[in-house]
C-alpha cells in the first residue's frame, strides 16, 4: 500500500513539473436544467469531464465562441449563475469492474441496491470507436433464445443486431429476457439495459432473472428514471463500451437495450434544451448516426468472440413506419415484430410473423434447424394468408385439402406459443415440429362415375 501512495505522490510532483497540474476555471451564466452554459473555460476539449464545484459533474457537449455548454450527469445540489467550473484535461470515461456480473449498476461503478462502490474500478471509455472492418468475420454461429418463433423461424447469430419492435406490453422485454434466460450454461456473458425505468421495474426483471440462476452471467446497467437525462443518453454506451472490453477477452456478448424509443426521446429533449437545430419530428439532425455508431459494435470478431445486440422499440397502433423504428431497422439485420392483436388473442410471445424478418436467416443455423425452419415457415405464412380470407366462413363448405391446410396451420400456430421463461432446446423443437416437416398427403382423386 505504501508504494503504491508514493507512486501517487511522485506521479502528482511530476505533473506538476510538467504543467500538467492547471486546469482551466470558468463560471457559470445560464442553467436550463441540466444544460449549463459556461464562460472562460477556454482551453477545454469536446466531451471533456468538467466538476461544477461539489455539487455535480458533466462533460463538454458544445465549444462556443464564447462560452461552452456542459451537461450533467450527475448532480448533487442545486447549480446557480456564477458557479465555478473546474475542466479536468481528462475525457469523460465510465466506471468497471469485473465484479459487476450479478448485480444492478450504473455508469459510476455504484451497486444500485447496495448503494457502495465496488472495488477495483477501472476506467473505460464512455464511447468506444467502432471495430474495424478487417477485425470482423461473417455471423455464421446460432444465438438461441429457447424460442420456437425465432430460432426457427427468424435464427438470430452471435454478432448479429436484431430489432425487437412493437406496441406497449406485447411482450418485448420478456422476448430479451427469454434469450438471457436460454444463455444459461452456454459462456455468455448478458447485459441488459434498463432505460428510463422505474426502481420497482428494474429490480422485478433482477428478482426473475436470479431466480432462475441468469444473474451468475449478467449484468444490468440502469438509469433510472429520475436521473439527468444526458445520463439517460450516455448509459447505453457505456455498456456497449463494457461488452466491448468482454468481447475483447474472447468472450460472447449479448445485450438487451430497453429500450431506444426512450433513448431517442431524451437525446431530443437534451437537443432542444441546448438549442440545436430540430429536425423531423423535433430529433436532432444526427439522431440516425447516434444510433447507427452504437450498434454497429455488434460484430463476430476474429478473436472468436462476438456482440449481439438485441435493441427493442416501442410503437403505438402498430406503426413500424414512424421515424425512429424506421431508422433502426434500417441499420439492424432484421426485426421481431410484435402484435397486440396476437397478445390479445393468447399467442405469446405475440410475434407477428408476415411482418418479422431475419437478413441472415438460414446462415445462422444448423442444416437440420434451416430445413426445418424453411418448411415451417413457408407453411405457416401460407396459412396466416388464407386464414385472414376463410376466417369465418364454414368449415364444412370447404374442400378436404383446404380444412386439412387450415388444421395443420392453427396445430402449428397453436405449438408456437411459450411460458414466460420456458425455452426449448433446438431437439426440443425438432420433436414438436417434426411432423410439419414431410408436406401433407394430397387427397386421391375421386374415381369417375361412368
Amino acid at each position: 500500500m505504501s508504494d503504491r501512495i508514493g507512486e501517487l505522490i511522485n506521479s502528482r510532483i511530476d505533473a506538476i513539473k510538467a504543467g500538467q497540474s492547471i486546469y482551466s476555471v470558468g463560471k457559470v451564466t445560464r442553467v436550463a436544467n441540466y444544460i449549463l452554459e459556461v464562460a472562460g473555460l477556454e482551453d477545454v476539449f469536446y466531451f471533456e469531464r468538467v466538476y461544477i464545484g461539489n455539487k455535480g459533474e458533466g462533460y463538454v457537449s458544445h465549444i462556443g465562441r464564447s462560452s461552452v455548454t456542459v451537461e450533467l450527469v450527475k448532480r448533487a445540489a442545486s447549480i446557480y449563475v456564477g458557479d465555478e467550473v473546474t475542466s479536468s484535461g481528462k475525457m469523460f470515461s465510465a466506471m468497471a469492474s469485473p465484479d459487476f456480473v450479478g448485480h444492478i449498476v450504473d455508469i459510476f461503478g455504484e451497486d444500485k441496491l447496495t448503494g457502495n462502490k465496488f472495488r477495483e474500478l477501472a476506467e473505460i471509455p464512455a464511447v468506444s470507436p467502432n471495430v474495424p472492418i478487417m477485425d470482423r468475420r461473417t455471423v455464421k454461429k446460432p444465438l438461441y433464445t429457447g424460442l420456437c418463433g425465432i430460432d426457427l423461424l427468424y435464427p438470430i447469430g452471435k454478432g448479429q443486431r436484431q430489432l425487437i419492435i412493437g406496441d406497449k406490453k406485447t411482450g418485448k422485454t420478456q422476448i430479451g429476457l427469454d434469450a438471457i434466460a436460454n444463455q444459461r450454461g452456454q459462456g455468455v456473458i448478458c447485459i441488459y439495459v434498463a432505460l428510463g425505468k422505474s426502481k420497482k421495474t428494474v429490480k422485478g426483471v433482477y428478482n426473475e432473472l436470479l431466480a432462475r440462476g441468469a444473474m451468475s452471467y449478467t449484468v444490468i446497467m440502469a438509469a433510472f428514471q429520475e436521473d439527468c437525462a444526458p445520463m439517460l443518453y450516455i448509459t447505453p454506451q457505456v455498456a456497449l463500451s463494457l461488452a466491448l472490453a468482454y468481447m475483447q477477452q474472447k468472450r460472447d456478448v449479448l445485450v438487451i437495450m430497453d429500450d431506444l424509443t426512450q433513448h431517442a426521446n431524451t437525446y431530443r429533449e437534451i437537443s432542444l434544451l441546448a438549442g440545436k437545430a430540430p429536425g423531423r419530428d423535433a430529433y436532432p439532425p444526427d439522431i440516425f448516426y447516434t444510433h447507427a455508431s452504437m450498434l454497429e459494435l455488434g460484430c463476430q470478431h476474429k478473436n472468436g468472440g462476438s456482440i449481439t445486440i438485441l435493441p427493442i422499440v416501442e410503437t403505438r397502433g402498430g406503426d413500424i413506419t414512424d421515424y425512429i423504428a424506421t431508422n433502426i431497422i434500417s441499420i439492424t439485420d432484421g426485426q421481431i415484430v410484435t402484435s397486440s392483436k396476437s397478445f390479445e388473442k393468447g399467442q405469446k410471445p405475440a410475434i407477428n410473423f408476415g411482418l418479422s424478418v431475419s437478413r441472415l436467416g438460414g446462415q445462422v443455423q444448423i442444416p437440420a434447424m434451416k430445413a426445418l425452419g424453411t418448411s415451417i415457415k413457408r407453411e405457416l405464412l401460407s396459412y396466416l394468408e388464407t386464414k385472414e380470407i376463410f376466417e369465418l366462413a364454414n368449415i364444412d363448405e370447404m374442400s378436404a385439402e383446404m380444412r386439412d391446410k387450415l388444421t395443420r396451420g392453427k396445430e402449428m400456430l397453436e405449438r408456437m406459443k411459450q411460458y414466460r421463461f420456458d425455452p426449448m432446446t433446438p431437439d426440443g423443437m425438432a420433436e414438436r415440429f417434426g411432423k410439419f416437416a414431410e408436406a401433407p398427403e394430397t387427397p386421391a382423386p375421386a374415381e369417375s362415375v361412368k
